[in-house]
C-alpha cells in the first residue's frame, strides 16, 4: 500500500493560514468539495469519497488515531459511479458517518496541504507528506515538522482521529456547509 506521513490541526481560518500556506507552495490552490461517507471496517477505515456526480474514489486507510505526525497506510480506486457504489457499499456494510467539506489543496514539493472547512466541525489543516515505496519513515517526519513549524502549527492545535470521529463526539452529521 502507499504511505504517508500525516498530521491534522485545528486551525483558527482558512484564509489566515491560506496565505502562509501560498508563499511555500509549489502549486495550487485547487478548491475541491468532498463529501465523504465512511463505511464499518473492521481493520481500518473504509470511506467513498464523491468529488462530483461523476467521479469520486474508494478509500481503504489505516493509521493510529495519535496527534502529530503518525503513517498512514491507504489504497485509493477511483470511480465514475459514486452513488450507486455509496448504496451498495452502504447495503452491504452498513454506513458509520458523513463528513462534508470544502478543501483547498496546495502541493509543497512531494506535501500535500489541505485546508478544510469541515460542516459542523470549522476549519482544520492537513499536511500529508507522501514516501515513496522504500523510503525510511525519517524524513517525512522532518518535513512534517518542518512545515508544521513554518506554518505555526504547534501541539496544541493537533488533533487525534478523522472528522468523522470529531463530528461523532461533538454529536454532529456533517450537515452540507
Amino acid at each position: 500500500m502507499a504511505r504517508n506521513i500525516e498530521i491534522k490541526a485545528r486551525i483558527e481560518s482558512v484564509a489566515a493560514v491560506a496565505r502562509a500556506v501560498a508563499a511555500l507552495a509549489t502549486a495550487g490552490p485547487t478548491v475541491l468539495t468532498q463529501d465523504d461517507t465512511f463505511f464499518h471496517c473492521p481493520t481500518g477505515r473504509l470511506k467513498l469519497r464523491q468529488l462530483s456526480p461523476n467521479e469520486g474514489q474508494l478509500i481503504f486507510y489505516q493509521r493510529p488515531d495519535v496527534a502529530g505526525p503518525k503513517t498512514s497506510h491507504y489504497d485509493i480506486t477511483p470511480t465514475d459511479v459514486p452513488a450507486a457504489l455509496r448504496r451498495t457499499l452502504g447495503l452491504a456494510l452498513g454506513e458509520c458517518g458523513r463528513v462534508r467539506k470544502a478543501r483547498i489543496l496546495y502541493l509543497c514539493g512531494r506535501t500535500r496541504v489541505h485546508l478544510d472547512r469541515v460542516a459542523g466541525l470549522g476549519d482544520f489543516l492537513e499536511l500529508e507528506v507522501v514516501l515513496d515505496e522504500t523510503e525510511d519513515e525519517t524524513a517525512g517526519l522532518a518535513k512534517a515538522h518542518q512545515l508544521m513549524a513554518a506554518l505555526g502549527i504547534g501541539p496544541q492545535n493537533l488533533v487525534t482521529g478523522a472528522y468523522v470521529d470529531l463530528l461523532a463526539a461533538a454529536g454532529q452529521d456533517g450537515r452540507p456547509l
